[in-house]
């Protein structure tokens, strides 16, 4: 038997040890007793997850003015239904979860450990939370959260184990890349693992198939379970082909430079890791066949013997004839009943209007034409339009914001109205008045400081967004679809203004 080797268990130790405290802040808010006005325990832990995904979601909304105030609004929001609380309570509820994030220090949380890879005493810092921006007017401070904040968020999103093995993958690659064969033979130790979890889910799979297909719903379930399994085999095979190849390029690297006679012992890993990979890419093969034989064979027969089961079923004399004699029904109930079991019908006919149709006529000459190539917009012309489109951008802010000061809100049907009736009807009879709305709802909520650096084209609005100030538009989509100009049509969109 193989003897383990301790120094490759306890590899990056430190790394998995800063992995789980993250999760620190979270222990600490289970241990808080806190109790609702019926003496009823709050679930501080839930509590804490769901504030870091507030802020994940603030972040992702680019919302950067969230503190205090804007967390307890939403566990206020989170928890009607569940705890009676006081307005104060959601205050204080929402500093203590901050302060476990962040403590009042300022100083960054630390977790004490034995780091059994250097066998000494450790201490590590990690950031949850930190200080975004501070408000003089009010006196707030804003949050956001730090890097180590984000991998514990992502840390809690659903994990596929299928997709462990293309993970594998990748890390081999980099592996060999960097030189470390003795890590790379782990790996691939642990993709035969991966395979073999694989093929008993397809076993498992297999046995469903057969006994669970009661319906067209659950083979269509079942085909599409199928068809992503082997498309993600069919991309993990050609990985284990390039791999393949990569390996002995390596190898033959290594043999050029002499490396099986001065470093035996690296060049008979790279052998090793030659023969397991092969084996384990057998072993992967095997699945991909047997996915496809599951689609093509277990999938189809089991699809057939529904249907054979549905006609054996199937009686007419008891669904058909009886019910038609024992009850009487109306003629147009008789013909709904009977229409399934009568022929189409068939009628062939030739309209007169044929030979008055329009005709097309070719000429038959062909010219030839030179083929020629578009010559490029100089400097010049690419300047002249986009201060042009600038233009005509915040011309039409202007018209926005001059509607908006009558109105909360507008939809793009009446400014298409308001143009029609102050004679600027041109204004969306060309492409850059549709492109105006669809980057602004693709931008929503816009302000100007959002997009000031933005290296995506829309600088183009620079001079639109200049006149928008301190507020912010938010644009969301209607079902509706305008077509007031027959080139173009778009979907009509309901336009709010809000102060920032």
């Amino acid at each position: 038997m193989e003897r383990y080797d301790i120094a490759t268990i306890t590899a990056g130790y430190h790394e998995r040890i800063r992995r789980l405290a993250l999760f620190d802040p979270l222990t600490d808010l289970d241990r808080k007793r806190e109790k609702d006005e019926n003496e009823k325990v709050i679930d501080m832990k839930g509590l804490g997850l769901l504030t870091l995904l507030f802020f994940f979601e603030q972040k992702v909304m680019r919302q950067y003015k969230t503190g205090l105030k804007q967390l307890a609004t939403f566990i206020q929001e989170v928890t009607a239904d569940s705890y009676q609380l006081q307005a104060n309570d959601y205050y204080r509820l929402a500093g203590t979860l901050i302060e476990t994030f962040r403590p009042v220090t300022g100083l960054k949380r630390t977790y004490p450990f034995y780091n059994w890879e250097m066998n000494q005493r450790e201490q590590l810092e990690y950031s949850i939370l930190k200080t975004n921006r501070f408000n003089q007017a009010t006196n707030e401070q804003y949050y956001t959260l730090d890097d180590d904040g984000l991998e514990l968020v992502f840390a809690t999103r659903e994990f596929y184990s299928e997709f462990q093995l293309s993970i594998n993958q990748l890390m081999l690659r980099k592996q060999l890349e960097r030189g470390e064969f003795n890590g790379a033979l782990r790996q691939i130790n642990e993709m035969r693992v991966a395979v073999e979890n694989i093929d008993g889910r397809m076993l498992t799979l297999k046995q469903e198939i057969q006994r669970s297909i009661v319906s067209e719903e659950t083979f269509d379930r079942y085909k599409e379970v199928l068809d992503d399994s082997y498309s993600r085999l069919q991309r993990e095979d050609d990985e284990f082909k390039e791999l393949r190849q990569f390996v002995k390029e390596t190898k033959d690297r290594l043999y050029a430079k002499d490396i099986h006679r001065k470093e035996q012992k690296t060049y008979d890993l790279i052998l090793t890791i030659t023969r397991e990979l092969e084996a384990v890419h057998y072993d992967h093969s095997r699945l991909l066949e047997q996915t496809l034989s599951l689609k093509n064979t277990t999938l189809i027969t089991a699809q057939e013997s529904l249907y054979y089961t549905g006609i054996e079923a199937f009686n007419f004399d008891h669904e058909i004839t009886s019910h038609i004699i024992s009850v009487p029904l109306p003629i147009e109930t008789m013909k709904g009943v009977l229409h399934p079991f009568l022929q189409v019908e068939e009628e062939r006919s030739w309209s007169p209007f044929t030979l008055f149709a329009e005709q097309n006529i070719v000429e038959d000459r062909q010219e030839e034409k030179e083929a020629t190539m578009p010559e490029a917009e100089s400097d010049e012309e690419i300047n002249e339009r986009n201060n042009l489109l600038r233009k005509q951008y915040k011309k039409l802010m202007e018209e926005l914001l001059s509607l908006l000061k009558e109105q909360p809100e507008i939809t793009l049907s009446a400014i298409f109205d308001h143009l029609t009736e102050t004679n600027q009807a041109q204004l969306y009879t060309t492409r850059s008045f549709y492109d105006f709305w669809l980057i602004l709802h693709q931008r929503s909520p816009i302000s100007r400081g959002d997009m000031e650096h933005d290296e995506d084209g829309s600088s183009l609005l620079t001079e639109a967004l200049y006149i928008l100030g301190d507020n912010r538009l938010i644009i969301t989509e209607e079902n509706t679809i305008l077509n007031r100009y027959k080139r173009y049509s778009i979907q009509e969109m309901v336009i709010r203004l809000e102060e920032s």
